[in-house]
This record gives structure tokens, C-alpha cells and sequence, in this order.
């Protein structure tokens, strides 16, 4: 799979770029949390945990709040919001729909399956009932906005679906990265894009107060929401109800793994191994979501890091084949699905 947005740490600490590789979506790990663990040493005198090859993946549970937010939500133009009262309402109904599993499985659809985003949005809407809606749109235009990876087209076809099933003429409109439509969601070329919660928020942190400005995104959604709400007055951009989908940093490792260690969060991989193999991007060993985190957050113990890619391919093949035992991922990654 391509990656999908970079690292928030590259994207939102100083270079305002798109995250997990080749698209722009979420990402996470703005900043460490504020309490972590008491214990650096809590799986000190367990046994290391060897990689364990298979071919099914699983996210273990960031139980300590390690991972900033990246919960999709629906960002609108401000003025086209006051002057559409129904508009956001709509895109609301979507975010209701959408859980993390449920994007799963979606990017699957596309990813994997290889069917086109607007094939599965059709068979989406149609099964969650979003096809039928009051025809409380008409004559009224609406352009959405989509970043340049699967995940955003398919949702950008899910807020489109729903409200020309409300009677708008609604368009879609891949038009590249974050810093590319986001200024054309401001000047009110696009009217709403799907974003994410604490990569949006640190983006527009950055860009108001500067790059050295302290992160304001954190592992507490309503928190990193009033953030996001309040930078978004100042850009001309207002949000929708955040859906319970994320597409953040995550730590996987194989079923078979999780299964033969008894182990379905960060916090039991700690107690539980005295050391692993850790895998993931270049900068891992030094940005606060990764290697340090893990160490300082939850004392996990890494015995070896490999240096692959950003939730990519490369990171997946070596869980998959049992070359490390721990390896990070995008919650939402289509390798995820049963």
C-alpha cells in the first residue's frame, strides 16, 4: 500500500508537508503525553518477545494515549456553512456512520479489492441508508474536496453521495495535498474536504503561530477539537461532529504474535517482553510517537530497531515474514481487515 500522509512529527513539527508518504491524510504524535508511565523497566525482567510471521495483522491498543487524535471530520467553508444551514448537518450523518473498523474495510474495497472509491461509496450509502435523504438541496452547488491518496477520495465520494442524494449538485475534486486545498477550502473553491482532526490542528497551529508554536493536539479528541474550532474562526473554515474513524499511528504486530504472547495492548507488550524487534521509518529512534515514545510512555523495552518505511510496505512484509516483531502502521490501513 502507498503511504498515505507523512508523519505528523515531519508534517506538523516545522515542515508543513503531507503525512505517511504519498498522500495527505491524518497522522498523530504531536507531542508525548502528559503522564507517562512511572516504570521505564516494567518488562526488564521478562523474556524477549521474538517476531512471529503471519500474514494477519492487528493494532495493538495505544491504552496510554501515546498517539495524537486523527479522528475524521468534515471541514467546511465557513461562509458556505452560514449561508446552508443543512450543510453541515449532512456531512454529520456520514461521520455517524464512519467507525475505524468501518474504514477498514473500505480501504480494503479499494486497496485490495480494487474496486474504484466511487463504487464502494455507492454500495455504502445504499447500505447505511445515506442514499435517502429530504431533498433539502436543490439548486444548490457543491464542490468537494479530496487529498491525492484512496482514503480521501472515498470518503470525498461518501459527502458527495449524500447530499446529491439531498439534491445538491455535488462534485468531487482531487486537488493534491494539504497545502494545496486547503487554501482553495478557505477562498471557498472547495466547499468541504474530510480531514483529520489533530494533523489539521496542527496545521493550522503551525501556520498561525508559527513553526515553533507548541503543539495544541494531544491524545483527547474534545480537547483537540476545541483547538481545531478555535484556529478554525481565524480560517475561515468551521467542522462537522468528528466521526469515531481514525487514520493515526499505530503499532502492529501478527495475529499470531498477539496470540502466542497474550498480548492486546501497548501496555501488556511491556509487561510481557523484555525486549523486541521495533520496525518502522528512518526517524523513529528519535520522534516522541515512535521509539521513544514507546520506551518513555509505556518502558517497553526495544532490543533492535529496523529501518524501513512509514506504515508502508516494507514495515507490513517484515511483520508479515517475522523479521520484527513490532512495527508501525496507520490504524485505518487496508492490511488491517479480516
Amino acid at each position: 500500500m502507498t503511504a498515505r500522509r507523512p508523519l505528523m512529527s515531519l508534517l506538523a513539527i516545522g515542515v508543513l508537508t503531507l503525512t505517511a508518504a504519498c498522500g495527505e491524510g491524518g497522522s498523530s504524535g504531536t507531542a508525548a503525553p502528559a503522564t507517562p508511565a512511572p516504570a521505564a523497566t516494567q518488562g526488564a525482567d521478562a523474556a524477549a518477545c521474538e517476531p512471529v510471521a503471519g500474514e494477519q495483522l492487528v493494532v495493538l491498543d495505544d491504552d496510554q494515549g501515546l498517539q495524537t487524535v486523527d479522528n475524521i471530520i468534515p471541514a467546511v467553508n465557513a461562509e458556505a456553512a452560514a449561508a446552508d444551514p443543512n450543510l453541515v448537518p449532512l456531512l454529520d450523518e456520514v461521520s455517524a456512520t464512519l467507525d475505524t473498523p468501518t474504514l477498514i474495510e473500505l480501504n480494503s474495497a479499494v486497496d485490495v479489492q480494487r474496486q474504484t472509491s466511487t463504487q464502494v461509496a455507492e454500495a455504502y450509502l445504499a447500505e447505511t441508508g445515506l442514499s435517502t435523504q429530504d431533498a433539502v438541496g436543490e439548486g444548490r452547488t457543491v464542490v468537494v474536496g479530496a487529498g491525492n491518496f484512496s482514503e480521501s477520495a472515498t470518503l470525498a465520494e461518501l459527502y458527495a453521495g449524500t447530499l446529491r442524494a439531498a439534491g445538491y449538485d455535488a462534485s468531487t475534486q482531487a486537488i493534491g495535498n494539504r497545502e494545496t486545498y486547503e487554501p482553495a477550502l478557505r477562498a471557498g473553491e472547495l466547499t468541504v474536504v474530510p480531514e483529520y482532526v489533530g494533523t489539521l490542528t496542527e496545521f493550522l497551529n503551525k501556520g498561525a503561530n508559527g513553526a515553533d508554536a507548541p503543539a495544541v493536539a494531544s491524545s483527547d479528541l474534545d480537547a483537540t477539537v476545541t483547538a481545531l474550532t478555535e484556529l478554525g474562526t481565524g480560517a475561515g473554515l468551521v467542522f462537522g461532529t468528528p466521526s469515531q474513524a481514525q487514520d493515526q499511528n499505530a503499532f502492529a504486530v501478527t495475529t499470531a504474535f498477539a496470540e502466542e504472547y497474550g498480548v492486546a495492548t501497548l501496555s501488556e507488550l511491556a509487561e510481557t517482553c523484555g525486549g523486541v524487534v521495533l520496525g518502522g521509518p528512518p526517524e523513529c529512534p528519535e520522534r516522541p510517537f515512535c521509539q521513544p515514545g514507546l520506551e518513555d510512555t509505556y518502558g517497553l523495552e526495544v532490543a533492535e530497531f529496523v529501518s524501513l518505511d512509514a506504515g508502508g510496505p516494507l514495515t507490513k512484509t517484515a511483520l508479515q515474514q517475522g523479521e520484527i516483531a513490532v512495527g508501525l502502521v496507520f490504524s485505518s490501513d487496508a492490511a488491517l481487515a479480516g
